[in-house]
């Protein structure tokens, strides 16, 4: 999963041409590189990353494409809320054939 996990939040990726707005970002991709390599090889990951980094894409794109449940933890209910309502439906969209 590591191996593509990147390209596709990447400049011609599925989420450059699908989601209005969205910027590729070199961080993003390096964290969902590291968030999958922590899926794949079972082993913790603690990531930190600034404000409109991408976080949110960067975790949802490789634990989706795992197939694994996975816990996310929000630090308030607005954040759960966009996570719910907003991002994770945009992200399995694009994902779309690949889930």
């Amino acid at each position: 999963m590591t191996d593509h996990v990147d390209a596709l939040l990447g400049a011609d990726g599925p989420f450059a041409r699908e989601v209005p707005g969205f910027v590729p970002r070199d961080v993003q991709q390096a964290m969902a590189v590291a968030v999958a390599s922590a899926i794949d090889e079972r082993h913790a990951l603690i990531a930190e990353a600034g404000t409109g980094t991408g976080k949110t894409f960067a975790y949802l794109v490789p634990a989706l494409l795992s197939g694994k449940r996975v816990i996310v933890s929000t630090g308030t209910k607005a954040l759960q809320d966009q996570l719910f309502h907003r991002d994770l439906p945009r992200v399995r969209s694009v994902l779309g054939a690949r889930l």
